[in-house]
């Protein structure tokens, strides 16, 4: 795929000078301040003014021009398009008052050179993909510079042989296709997109010995079955296709030649795992198809009927096969080390420069990208907007704030990951991590967080105006209801925050755990600093397709952009607050409750694993209410704004921190945090105390006792690190 042609007007409109918009008039009487508490503030009303002038800023206007901009070209990671989006950003975050800068990495990735897929039997059946997207009225499906759908980190291969049904790929799945007595040796793998992230399910035929795979879209899961389909619904059309990455994320995020270092453009080749040794690059060829150019493979094969749950919308009954159809994969990639672009804004702090609040979003896309990332990209830069005009007004917050525009995250998280491995031991005093991602497809908000962080993020929800009138935390509640209208977005289209948390230890909206599949990975699994992720949802069939794009988003998402408006004011407070806390608004309490029903809940699952060998839970049990207790103490002194604010901040950034493993998980040494990890298995979706529940899972009772006794250490030291503060 050539990437040479710049659209004239899409860089020129990067860097034009902004238009002039009135900012909206403060509420009256918010210059004063209410007297509204807030956790971690001795004046609430100095900052609940703050708040009240930052909320009035972000503008729906704005916010749809920024979306026109980002989404004018396709723009996949290190493409000429990608490069320019890069420098609208830096030229938004520079008219705000930020410190500017941009920060390249070298990374190994690929585009297509030559995809291809072919039915070569039987005679009687036609197929040649990838069909090209198409649907009656779409104004930028037919840019030439639309990528053809492939799969990032696959390698090149030509692969021809029988194809095989394995339904959503996962360890289940295939060992049904076992009791079937279906041997997927040598074969071509057809599975579709669903229940784990992609890259689990080239890892999963991987393990099979599969010859290649293919993953489609299903219209049972984002097509015609969920409703109307694009133009007309929001719904995945025929031809439509989910491209993404497949790179082993679950063993290390980031480059994939430089685990743990940066690939700083001046790294020695000699410093770099080679490509063909690398854990997290996939051995199988493996590429994506529309449920169109799969829809002859599906119906053609034969063998015994699919096991009924594995039975797709398409109008005929699946089989499993192996054939009679033949299909022909033809994959050659153009790898390279290609250049990527992390744009970084600064506000420095006051009073504690050295402490961070980091905040980010990601910026390439497959494509256009309008949801995912550019809703997350608009919110940023309208939250952005908001800090600027207070900069203007001579605020400045207490902590240095950070906010990053991250590059290549589609190809593996790489931009936020490269940037969090150069600057670790920076990091070493970083409040919290912000995330936001694909911040809009719809109404329903939703979160993700670190047990410490999820009060804070309904208090911050308390402070922001809904759209459907009252506050977004009571718009929140409402939907979290039992008899609330759901919201159907495709699990592997943003990760798993709208997933229910694995414990609920509060009577309250349910906050989501954070797994992977986005850019706070690295800033939580490896350096331990406490991370949020925010979304509000709605009905998203066309995800890394080319209909993700300016149409498709103002007709479903959000028209009038005022959940745009929304997600800047939260994302926004996020930062202010964290920003500007005499007392870092933590809660361990919770934390220790909610590693408490892990425990239980592992507990419960070695029972039924190993029967009467189960291992003792014991120590784990005692290290996590020695979390809770030292929790509810340090709370307490919390709450009543100790003057040394800056021993306790420590004490409670350190806590964090405590929780990693020094060694690493086992056999995936990257992830070093205690509590959570994307599953093997599952990719995006979080796994509680991975190393205890994955031993269990694996059957191994002795690496089980060993893991259970890395859980109770790693409690029991974040524990005494509370304890520590006197």
């Amino acid at each position: 795929m050539v990437f040479a042609i710049l659209i004239s007007n899409f860089y020129s409109a990067s860097t034009a000078a902004p238009a002039k918009h009135p900012v909206k008039p403060v509420p009256a009487g918010a210059e004063k301040g209410s007297t509204s508490p807030i956790l971690g503030f001795r004046n609430p009303a100095d900052e609940n003014a703050v708040e009240s002038r930052f909320l009035a800023v972000p503008d729906p206007k704005l916010a749809q021009g920024h979306m026109r901009i980002l989404t004018q070209a396709p723009h996949i990671a290190g493409s000429p398009e990608d490069k320019a989006t890069a420098d609208y950003v830096a030229g938004k975050f520079r008219e705000a008052g930020l410190e500017i800068e941009i920060v390249e990495y070298k990374v190994w990735m690929n585009y297509p050179a030559e995809i291809s897929v072919d039915v070569t039997a039987p005679a009687a059946v036609k197929m040649h993909g990838p069909t090209r997207e198409h649907v009656e009225d779409d104004p930028y499906q037919d840019d030439p510079r639309v990528v053809v759908p492939y799969s990032g980190m696959s390698p090149s291969g030509e692969v021809e042989a029988d194809a095989v049904y394995a339904n959503y790929g996962s360890p289940e799945d295939f060992k049904k296709l076992d009791d079937l007595k279906v041997d997927v040796r040598g074969k071509i793998v057809l599975m579709r997109y669903g229940q784990n992230f992609r890259g689990v399910k080239a890892y999963v035929a991987q393990e099979h010995g599969a010859a290649g795979v293919i993953i489609y879209c299903d219209p049972a899961d984002d097509g015609w079955k969920k409703g109307d389909k694009y133009p007309k619904g929001p719904w995945r059309p025929d031809t439509s296709v989910q491209r993404g990455s497949i790179g082993y994320m679950f063993e290390f995020p980031g480059d994939p030649t430089t685990p743990g270092m940066a690939s700083v453009p001046s790294l020695p080749e000699s410093k770099r795992v080679p490509p063909e040794q690398s854990a997290q690059l996939p051995k199988v060829p493996t590429t994506p198809l529309s449920y169109h150019d799969a829809w002859p493979i599906l119906e053609n094969l034969s063998g015994s009927e699919s096991p009924r749950d594995w039975q797709g919308a398409l109008p005929f009954t699946y089989h499993v096969g192996p054939g009679p159809v033949r299909v022909k994969m033809h994959l050659k990639q153009d790898y390279q080390l290609r250049t990527i672009w992390d744009v970084i804004g600064r506000v420095r702090g006051r009073q504690w420069p050295d402490e961070w609040v980091v905040a980010g979003n990601h910026r390439d896309a497959w494509v256009y990208g309008a949801v995912d990332p550019n809703s997350g990209t608009t919110a940023m830069l309208e939250a952005v907007h908001g800090i600027g005009e207070l900069l203007k007004s001579g605020w400045k917050p207490k902590r240095t704030i950070v906010i990053g525009s991250w590059d290549a995250e589609e190809m593996g998280l790489i931009g936020s990951t490269e940037w969090g491995e150069e600057h670790a031991a920076d990091l070493a005093n970083a409040a919290a991590y912000f995330n936001v991602d694909v911040a809009v497809s719809g109404p329903k908000f939703a979160a993700s967080s670190v047990p410490s962080l999820k009060q804070f993020l309904r208090e911050v929800s308390k402070a922001v105006p809904s759209p459907k009138g009252g506050t977004v935390y009571d718009a929140w509640r409402k939907s979290a209801e039992p008899k609330a209208e759901g919201v159907v977005i495709p699990q592997e289209a943003i990760g798993d925050i709208r997933r229910l948390p694995a414990a609920e230890v509060r009577s309250d909206v349910p906050v989501g755990d954070l797994g992977s599949g986005s850019d706070y990975t690295v800033f939580l699994q490896r350096l331990g600093i406490p991370s949020t992720d925010i979304a509000s949802s709605g009905s998203y069939g066309v995800y890394h397709s080319v209909f993700d794009n300016f149409r498709w988003f103002t007709k479903f998402a959000d028209p009038d952009f005022v959940y745009e408006q929304e997600m800047a004011r939260v994302y926004g407070i996020e930062m202010l607050r964290m920003a500007d806390a005499d007392v870092l608004p933590y809660d361990y309490e919770e934390y220790g409750k909610e590693i408490a029903a892990y425990i239980d809940g592992a507990k419960q699952k070695a029972a039924r694993k190993f029967a009467n060998k189960s291992p003792d839970f014991g120590p784990a049990a005692d290290a996590a209410k020695h979390l809770e207790s030292a929790g509810a103490a340090i709370l307490a002194k919390q709450k009543s704004l100790a003057p040394d604010s800056g021993k306790l901040n420590r004490t409670l950034r350190d806590a964090e921190r405590a929780m990693l493993i020094p060694e690493g998980l086992p056999n995936r040494p990257w992830f070093r945090h205690a509590i959570y990890a994307p599953g093997v298995y599952t990719g995006y979706a979080a796994v509680v105390i991975p190393g205890v529940n994955e031993a269990i899972d694996a059957g191994d009772l002795e690496r089980t006792r060993q893991q259970i006794a890395a859980l109770a250490a790693a409690a029991n030291r974040a524990a005494k690190v509370l304890e520590s503060y006197r």
